[in-house]
């Protein structure tokens, strides 16, 4: 039961988080897939971008991770930038940030 509490907080929290591009939260585009919890409060998701060629996924995914540090009860993160063309370097940054 805790864990869908953490769920439900973080997917509200993620709901504060718009794409520019089109005004809508990264939530209702689906944009945050497959999310888990450890045992510990971490959370562990994949971050999928609008398109291959976003330019706009290096700041989503830092609102993402800003959004969901706010959520009480997560101890940590692990994101993982999915269908996009730098995804490997990205994936490689972002672990050196959360």
């Amino acid at each position: 039961m805790y864990k869908q509490e953490l769920e439900r907080a973080v997917l509200e929290k993620l709901t504060e988080v718009i794409d520019p591009e089109t005004g809508v939260d990264v939530v209702k585009m689906r944009l945050i897939q497959d999310i888990q919890f450890d045992d510990t409060g971490k959370i562990i998701y994949v971050f999928r971008p609008s398109s291959p060629l976003c330019p706009i996924a290096v700041p989503l995914a830092l609102a993402i991770i800003d959004a969901i540090k706010e959520v009480p009860g997560i101890s940590g993160q692990a994101i993982t930038v999915k269908d996009y063309v730098q995804a490997d370097q990205l994936n490689e940054i972002l672990k050196t940030i959360v």
